[in-house]
């Protein structure tokens, strides 16, 4: 599965590495979880503090934490970048990031409070700008690239774009910077992170790993070779020429949808012919963002507000179900593939790490959420109703990723191993 590259142990970062960064993003969501349980639907006003709170809990919590484990694992998969001291590095990265993320929520929630958002933007900007600068760099400096380890490092560089003016912005709050751009500066600092960087992001692995877990035929060269840079351009001239902005949503909009009509149509040219929980998630979530661009597109000639909310739902939806997806894929894989690398036949197979039946039944569970989430924008008891099933939805997601982690210490401890005779031995 992830051997396209030569993939081996020494190129691998530790299991621990992966698990830590999807744990975290996992804590989040419960965070996350019980944020809409408490807030209600005033996470529907974009100009309410709560909706604020919650958006980048789930994007800077959970979202960014999944993709730093993403990329911990993917840079050596896909791009054949090795990454050196990786257990240092995520370290490095995940305890002040969680500081930071924590701290920022409670100068949003507080308002008043400029030392807040002084230590968040030296926490969060420190971190995410150091590590994304030495992967982007990692990356600039491979002698061959793909199609998706140039979509990445575009996609570095929209995460490092993004933070800069997520810092003028707190940098505004917290009384240090005069604030003349604040507005145009937010919403260039919005766009980035949904387009330039969670987007542009997913698109750029699904050009290998749709290919790669499904044995569909390869995207046209057209869309992997341009897709990244036309977005990222048009992401520029929004924030650059505020008054080309519905054309360049538009154009944007457009893009993304005929994207996920054509991953939509690589999932039915599938050469494997079952459809488990990972295929389906990513269908929802190509049918999410199908959705949320279409609303998107709508809410540029109506203006009406709850299209904003009904187009905010659908593109988290779109980015959960894909992060969720390559989760099924990566936890059961990396379980069995170390301990198999360190020499125990008796490591479990995949299925016995997270069974299929487990995966469908969080599938459910997660479409069942975002489903009442849109009901509840019309229906507004049915916020308490999402929120429970969101909750279940991480923490089912959470009982998985600890249920491999004992597993594969339990391996560990108790497992047998070929000896140099290739004779079994009790390891004690």
């Amino acid at each position: 599965m992830f051997d396209q590259n030569g993939l081996s142990l020494d190129q691998a970062p530790p299991i621990s590495v992966v698990f830590r960064f999807f744990l975290g993003g996992g804590l989040f969501g419960v965070v996350a979880s019980f944020l809409i349980l408490t807030f209600g639907t005033s996470i529907f006003d974009y100009t309410a503090k709560e909706a604020l709170i919650l958006t980048h809990t789930l994007t800077l919590g959970v979202m960014l934490s999944f993709m730093f484990a993403a990329l911990f694992q993917m840079l050596p998969v896909i791009a054949g970048v090795t990454l050196t001291a990786p257990t240092t590095k995520a370290a490095w990265v995940q305890y002040p990031l969680s500081i930071g993320i924590i701290t920022l929520l409670l100068a949003f929630y507080i308002q008043s409070n400029q030392t807040l958002f002084m230590v968040a933007s030296v926490l969060l900007g420190g971190t995410i700008t150091t590590i994304a600068i030495m992967m982007l760099g990692k990356l600039l400096r491979l002698p061959n690239h793909s199609a998706s380890s140039k979509g990445m490092s575009i996609a570095l560089l929209g995460l490092i774009a993004l933070t800069l003016l997520a810092l003028y912005l707190t940098g505004t709050l917290a009384g240090i910077v005069e604030g003349a751009y604040y507005t145009s500066v937010k919403q260039a600092h919005f766009s980035f992170g949904l387009f330039g960087w969670v987007a542009l992001l997913i698109i750029s692995i699904s050009f290998q790993v749709i290919e790669m877990f499904y044995v569909t035929p390869s995207y046209p060269t057209i869309t992997s070779r341009y897709l990244p840079i036309i977005l990222f351009v048009l992401l520029i001239a929004m924030a650059l020429l505020p008054t080309l902005s519905m054309a360049t949503t538009l154009l944007i909009a457009f893009i993304l949808m005929a994207y996920a009509l054509l991953t939509l149509r690589r999932l039915t040219q599938r050469k494997r012919p079952l459809a488990d929980a990972t295929v389906w998630l990513w269908r929802i979530g190509m049918g999410m963002l199908l959705l949320s661009m279409g609303a998107a597109t709508i809410h540029q000639f109506t203006h009406h507000t709850a299209l904003l909310a009904v187009c905010a739902i659908l593109f988290a939806g779109f980015a959960l179900s894909i992060v969720f997806a390559m989760f099924y894929k990566i936890v059961p894989f990396l379980t069995w593939f170390h301990l198999s690398a360190q020499g125990y036949f008796t490591a479990p197979m995949m299925h016995e790490v997270i069974h299929p039946k487990t995966a469908m039944k969080h599938l459910y569970i997660h479409t069942a959420s975002f489903i009442l989430l849109l009901g509840a924008v019309a229906l507004k008891p049915l916020i308490y109703i999402a929120g429970v099933a969101m909750l279940l939805s991480f923490g089912w997601m959470l009982w998985q990723i600890i249920h491999a982690w004992k597993l594969y210490i339990h391996t560990q401890r108790t497992g047998e191993k070929f000896d140099l005779n290739t004779t079994p031995s009790h390891k004690e």
